[in-house]
């Protein structure tokens, strides 16, 4: 075992460490720039399930979205079909100008599940150390350890995460999540299981993202993060029911 992985991690500094923005990928052949992230006509069943109805989507940098709807709506369906994970029934998505799930549109974009799952035999630290070098990473102790002091799990870097409650894991998830360079990040009921302080934390961390020019597209039930948006995406038994101002839709009557 390398001494990275037995030594204690710096001391996280002040405040939130800045996103690691993801290259950019060269200049696209058609008239101006991609969006972040393009859903072109995408649909997704399973048999005479519709778990998601077919839907045009274009969201730009720097652009914070919100994703809401009850459970079952689609929400997921949808945010998984964007990271490559899940193959559309119809219609395609595109990371930058890329097919959702290519290498180019992996490397642009972060997914953190709602239901994260870790190697058993890692610690957390080994767990950011892994992600680092998968992805290149110079440089990157000293901001895992700051994420890792934000979400409150600096003391707990040497445990493993598969023991942890459901919060905690979450926490390990979101700063897994966030080590990694991106450029697009979709985040799946974030905030389940978090304590106050984790919750402040996330909401930070989210800010950051967007300010350093990430596009972020989040689905959450919670009415606080949904206020801070200005942009609402409603999905409705596998419909998009809005697209526009959180003010112009009743937020409540779709996540409760």
């Amino acid at each position: 075992m390398s001494p990275a992985h037995k030594s204690k991690p710096s001391a996280p500094k002040a405040g939130p460490p800045s996103p690691t923005p993801a290259p950019a990928k060269k200049a696209r052949a058609k008239t101006g720039p991609a969006p972040a992230l393009e859903a072109i006509g995408v649909g997704k069943r399973y048999g005479d399930l519709v778990a998601l109805a077919p839907l045009e989507l274009s969201i730009s940098d720097a652009q914070a979205v919100v994703l809401i709807g009850h459970n079952g709506s689609g929400k997921t369906t949808l945010l998984r079909m964007a990271a490559g994970l899940l193959e559309p029934t119809e219609g395609s998505l595109e990371v930058y100008g890329q097919p959702a799930g290519s290498l180019a549109a992996r490397a642009a974009l972060s997914y953190i599940s709602d239901q994260p799952t870790f190697y058993d035999d890692l610690s957390v630290w080994e767990h950011l150390e892994y992600t680092a070098r998968l992805h290149d990473m110079d440089d990157w102790e000293q901001r895992a350890a700051d994420l890792l002091g934000m979400v409150g799990l600096y003391e707990r870097a040497d445990d493993l995460p598969n023991t942890f409650s459901r919060g905690l894991r979450q926490k390990a998830s979101i700063a897994i999540g966030l080590l990694r360079p991106f450029r697009v990040l979709l985040v799946d009921e974030p905030f389940v299981g978090l304590d106050a302080s984790g919750k402040a934390a996330l909401i930070e961390l989210l800010d950051e993202a967007s300010q350093q020019g990430a596009a972020l597209l989040v689905a959450t039930h919670d009415l606080e993060f949904v206020s801070r948006v200005d942009r609402c995406l409603a999905l409705r038994d596998g419909g998009l029911v809005h697209d526009g101002a959180t003010g112009d839709v009743d937020v409540l009557d779709l996540v409760t």
